[in-house]
């Protein structure tokens, strides 16, 4: 589906682990517009209640997997929502590249013409004065920055067109991201 239907009006906001992208989906959210939580944080809440092994720390294939169907899943749902942004933290191509990072996978060539995401994707820069790892971020910011890079790599070389977050206030980083949309 194209030309003005659900997916595009499905905008993603990745980057970097750490770099203010859950604080801005939370802010949109309070602004009424609908959001997706991040599949990676999902699964490790689960995966921790249950003493599960698909976590990042130990089993990063698997991990990688379930996050990219429960962003298919995720995609399948936000369908509902129409006329209106409805914005991602993270989603499909985060966990296909980091598939493809972690086995060699095409998992990207699969997804370069379905499921796409509205055209312009926001990416949160590497920010080490806010950065914290916590129970479910457990990696380091050198790792962060490693995942952030290849993000900015495969975003455009799958045709999205990449705007990097500036580093401001939450509200600012919102309204930021609602101008250049309407823009």
């Amino acid at each position: 589906m194209r030309g003005g239907l659900a997916i595009d009006r499905f905008v993603v906001i990745s980057g970097c682990s750490g770099g203010g992208k859950s604080a801005l989906l939370e802010e949109l959210g309070r602004q009424g517009y609908p959001t997706v939580e991040e599949p990676g944080r999902r699964i490790v809440k689960e995966q921790l209640l249950v003493g599960g092994t698909a976590l990042p720390w130990t089993d990063k294939v698997a991990f990688a997997r379930r996050c990219i169907a429960m962003a298919l899943s995720d995609r399948k749902a936000a369908r509902r929502l129409k006329g209106r942004w409805v914005f991602f933290d993270r989603g499909l191509i985060d966990a296909s590249v980091a598939l493809r990072h972690l086995t060699g996978e095409p998992a990207l060539n699969a997804i370069k013409r379905s499921h796409r995401y509205h055209q312009r994707v926001f990416l949160a820069p590497p920010w080490p004065e806010i950065y914290v790892t916590d129970n479910e971020r457990r990696h380091s910011l050198d790792a962060g920055v490693a995942e952030y890079q290849r993000l900015v790599d495969a975003y455009p070389a799958l045709g999205y067109e990449v705007t990097i977050l500036p580093k401001v206030g939450i509200a600012e980083r919102a309204e930021f991201v609602l101008r250049t949309l309407a823009g």
